[in-house]
């Protein structure tokens, strides 16, 4: 799996499971429309009251699915990261890559409470059940900047 494939792969997704911890340690779920960067970090609007924006105030653990879902596609990306919300030059670069794919987010800009979210991964693994013998890859950060 090279670099350039993974992130292909992630790319062709334009939604994923995202997961936050509650303040009661228990996971919450939602799906998101997502974009990936170059660094492989993920990128997403919400407003700043659901559950996902509470819950990574308080702990910035996220982890998201990505593909699994397609019909005779057993492909998946899980994907575990620190959130945070960029700000300056890293806003204006995710928010322009996040306005590409989701040319709708130009009118959420004017809701109240719009937020945007990045996340930065501390380790990936991508799964391809398609193939016989399943090719498994797993990528801490560390590994995951080594590919550039």
């Amino acid at each position: 799996m090279t670099r350039e494939q993974l992130l292909a792969f992630m790319r062709s997704h334009r939604y994923a499971v995202e997961a936050s911890v509650s303040s009661s340690g228990g996971v919450q779920a939602a799906v998101v429309g997502i974009v990936v960067s170059d660094d492989f970090e993920i990128f997403f609007d919400t407003l700043a009251e659901t559950r996902k924006a509470r819950n990574l105030r308080r702990n910035a653990a996220i982890a998201f699915v990505i593909g699994g879902t397609a019909p005779e596609d057993e492909r998946s990306v899980q994907y575990e990261g620190i959130a945070d919300r960029p700000e300056g030059p890293e806003l204006e670069r995710l928010t322009a890559l996040y306005l590409e794919r989701f040319s709708d987010g130009r009118e959420r800009q004017s809701w109240p409470g719009l937020l945007y979210l990045r996340a930065r991964p501390t380790w990936l693994r991508y799964s391809d059940f398609n193939r016989d013998p399943p090719e498994i890859v797993e990528l801490d950060a560390q590994q995951l900047r080594a590919m550039s």
